[in-house]
């Protein structure tokens, strides 16, 4: 959610620093880094082709997101996520974003509904193409639209604290049901605006977090059953 959603009239190519950031933050998300890896930066820097610089600044930043903890002798590991932070993580995600939307609706704009509509699409086309990664950003951007008409910049960059976290766990417990819990909240919210209905609008994006949750809470972090 770190944009407005709509396309840009050109593209700075993104530092070396944002390139990095970028890669080991997708690869923590699409879980190709699993939570408890273990990061050395030389390693890491090896990899991408890239000095350690690039890779100490991303990790530092990566840390304050929430994605890396850093233990007291330094060793950096992807952050283990447990069913109670996973929780928890949605509350923290579900108040901010319902908060961003509802003071949003009442600014937007057929501009915006419009917006709207072209990242529902892309967020549905990319699940039925499998990738994952440009899925969730178009979701997120989704979202982001209203926040941003909400005009509150301070509640847009709580948003983006925690929204990594979210698109990790969303990527990692997601099954079919629970993305389609997401692409019907999606459009019956984006129906009812079109429809000008924005009370019910913010209430049905409110749900789309309530069932999120209730699925996480019911799916996930249990330990299989013993015959």
């Amino acid at each position: 959610m770190s944009g407005p959603g709509g396309p840009s009239a050109f593209a700075l190519p993104p530092t070396r620093r944002e390139a990095v950031l970028r890669q080991i933050r997708d690869e923590i998300v699409t879980g190709v880094l699993p939570a408890g890896t273990v990061l050395k930066d030389a390693e890491v820097a090896a990899r991408l082709g890239v000095s350690i610089t690039p890779v100490r600044e991303a990790i530092a930043q990566l840390a304050a997101e929430g994605l890396i903890d850093i233990a007291p002798n330094r060793t950096r590991r992807v952050t283990e996520v447990t069913q109670k932070n996973a929780l928890e993580l949605i509350d923290v995600m579900s108040v901010l974003a319902c908060a961003g939307f509802e003071w949003g609706v009442p600014n937007l704009t057929a501009s915006h509904l419009e917006r709207m509509r072209e990242r529902l699409e892309e967020f549905v086309d990319n699940l039925r193409a499998g990738n994952i990664t440009a899925a969730t950003a178009a979701g997120a951007d989704f979202s982001t639209i209203v926040i941003l008409a909400s005009g509150n910049r301070e509640l847009q960059t709580h948003v983006d604290l925690v929204v990594a976290r979210t698109l990790r766990l969303l990527a990692g417990s997601a099954g079919a049901d629970i993305w389609e819990l997401w692409v019907s909240g999606y459009r019956e919210t984006l129906e009812l605006l079109e429809a000008g209905r924005p009370a019910d609008a913010v209430g049905r994006y409110r749900q789309i977090y309530v069932d999120y949750r209730a699925r996480v809470e019911t799916m996930l972090f249990h330990p299989p059953t013993r015959s």
